[in-house]
């Protein structure tokens, strides 16, 4: 599935509530997963007694901060796909390599 089919994918099936939510609303939710993500991470990583995070859980984590993401795309009207073809599809937008030599300090 490429990233333009899967923002189709999230549009034909939440547009309507996400729309009524609005980018606050949802920009919400993203930020709850982007923190049920950092939790899953911090376990797979470090461990709390529970158990390390499977690559499963973990992969299901990122899934839906990115159906996040594409959710809020939808709501503003961006086309993902073609923003980070822009961005990115000729090498780092920093130093324009496709392997980044920018400094450590500097993003990326």
């Amino acid at each position: 599935m490429t990233l333009h089919e899967f923002q189709s994918l999230i549009r034909r099936m939440y547009h309507e509530k996400d729309e009524a939510r609005g980018v606050e609303g949802t920009f919400m939710w993203l930020s709850e997963e982007i923190g049920e993500l950092a939790g899953a991470l911090r376990n797979h990583v470090h461990g709390d007694g529970r158990g390390e995070q499977t690559k499963e859980e973990l992969a299901l984590e990122f899934a839906d901060v990115l159906a996040w993401l594409a959710t809020i795309a939808n709501v503003v009207d961006v086309d993902l796909e073609a923003a980070v073809a822009r961005k990115y599809g000729t090498g780092c937008p920093g130093c324009g390599q496709r392997a980044c030599v920018c400094p450590d300090a500097e993003k990326p």
